[in-house]
């Protein structure tokens, strides 16, 4: 049987990357001993931070970028796979990226995923967020492999595009992700439900750390970052929104179960959608 010790890291990241890097560090390492090989951060685990002006002086590109730096040396230091669920890039033409990227046990980077859906809405809390505005999304689905196991990833929005982990499961990946930063009024609402569906739908474990709690940009998140079994059970859930890690052995022989229980991977088919109604004589009108 293949298993695979996994933590996910619940953050309160603040607005300055030097401390949240040094949280950071502390709570990976807690994770590593208790024997994870796999550890996943939230979204924006660099820094939280809704000030536009003072956002784009903390900017860096990805080489220079001192979250991805300390990730890769975290990683050799403890001889694991380290995934940044994301930080805030320089992209070019003013813009950033919201990047996850996972990092091998000789802290080497692997993959790099920039997210696809940007988080454009009006809560009716009076919430508006516009990440178009200051982002440039993905254009790549990305999976990457860890030792015996291939790992899908996603950040927070995507999570409610199904489709996406679809794609993501039929490219092979046992294990989908989707590290965030969930307001707390859509957190309260479909944080768990989207994260089971995720796993029920696609035969997959899914791990998804989180930010949680009152940020000190004045955001509120959610937390209770998950690990979910292809069978759409937590088998790991922090404490509310505290900072903390929570680990899980995933035993990835489940996935293989759970898709031959369920083979709806393999029984989707290609369809149309027609718009034509139907006349009483039974033929199509428009």
């Amino acid at each position: 049987m293949h298993e695979l010790v996994v933590a996910a890291v619940q953050m309160r990241s603040g607005v300055s990357p030097e401390t949240n890097i040094s949280i950071m560090g502390n709570l990976v390492r807690e994770a590593a001993s208790r024997g994870a090989r796999y550890v996943q951060t939230p979204e924006m685990t660099g820094a939280l931070q809704r000030n536009r002006e003072a956002f784009r002086k903390i900017l860096k590109a990805e080489a220079d970028d001192p979250v991805l730096k300390a990730a890769a040396s975290l990683a050799q230091e403890l001889g694991i796979y380290l995934h940044i669920g994301s930080t805030a890039v320089e992209a070019g033409n003013g813009m950033a990226a919201n990047r996850g990227m996972v990092f091998d046990p000789n802290g080497v980077a692997l993959a790099r995923y920039d997210k696809i859906h940007m988080f454009d809405v009006d809560l009716d809390n009076g919430e508006s967020w516009r990440e178009s505005s200051a982002y440039q999304p993905g254009e790549v689905a990305q999976t990457v492999d860890l030792d015996s196991s291939r790992l899908g990833m996603g950040i927070c929005y995507d999570i409610r595009f199904p489709h996406l982990f679809r794609d993501l499961a039929l490219a092979g990946s046992d294990i989908l992700t989707a590290p965030a930063a969930f307001t707390r009024q859509t957190g309260e609402a479909h944080w768990h439900v989207l994260q089971r569906s995720r796993a029920i739908e696609n035969g997959a474990f899914v791990v998804s750390a989180a930010q949680g709690g009152v940020h000190e940009d004045g955001r509120e998140t959610y937390g209770h970052s998950l690990i979910i079994d292809p069978w759409g059970r937590v088998i790991a859930e922090a404490d509310g929104d505290e900072p903390g890690v929570i680990v899980a052995s995933l035993a990835l022989d489940e996935v293989k179960a759970a898709r031959a229980k369920i083979p709806n991977l393999k029984n989707a088919r290609n369809y149309r959608v027609e718009t034509e109604m139907l006349s009483k004589t039974g033929e199509r009108v428009a």
